[in-house]
């Protein structure tokens, strides 16, 4: 199967760049959105757009969704670390403006990784390899191949360019363990030569 395969060594592996981790929580509270947007600095409010306050932080730099159950979506940590921090800085500002915040269920939801290639990739011909049942390409409305990982569960954008999109993982590990899988692979579909300016490939 196309994710059975091992790395090889004769092409210098790059590592992949954690470039967001997206956590979910409870703040074991509901909340009055409304008055935590009047009160909080670094909040804002559009009930007709969205029905969720918007906070964001500057360190960790990171954005939160705070809706009225008291569950919470932070995304733009670079570390599960930060995603945690983070966390507890949302917990403790919303606490401060008299919420009886008690922060449970803490879990990451999806971890996205970035990372480039020696080399670009002729997707096209990826595109039409024995590889072609997890793949999706349409370059009419996406430039990148979309790669379906089954084991583990990961999907994989690789753009032309050879820079890759490591999305879908809970753990650093599978990151870490789709992209030993999927790199021989690339390589064996890298381009060497000077790519032609008018191919979609």
């Amino acid at each position: 199967m196309g994710e059975e395969v091992s790395a090889s060594c004769e092409n210098p592996k790059p590592i992949p760049i954690l470039q967001n981790v997206v956590c979910t929580l409870n703040l074991g509270c509901p909340l009055d959105l409304k008055g935590i947007a009047l009160k909080a600095r670094n909040a804002e409010y559009n009930p007709k757009r969205f029905a969720a306050v918007v906070m964001r932080i500057r360190e960790p730099k990171t954005t939160a969704l705070l809706f009225a159950s008291g569950k919470m979506v932070c995304t733009g940590a670079k570390s599960v670390q930060d995603s945690k921090r983070a966390a507890k800085r949302y917990a403790r500002i919303v606490h401060k403006l008299g919420f009886d915040v008690v922060l449970k269920d803490f879990k990451i939801q999806n971890m996205v990784a970035s990372v480039a290639l020696p080399a670009p990739v002729k997707v096209v011909e990826l595109s039409h390899s024995d590889h072609f049942m997890f793949i999706t390409y349409e370059p009419e409305i996406f430039p990148g191949l979309i790669y379906r990982m089954r084991r583990p569960n990961i999907t994989i954008l690789v753009f032309p360019s050879g820079k890759l999109v490591i999305t879908g993982a809970k753990v650093r590990q599978e990151i870490d363990q789709a992209f030993d899988n999927i790199f021989p692979l690339l390589m064996s579909f890298a381009r060497h030569d000077k790519p032609d300016p008018f191919s979609d490939s």
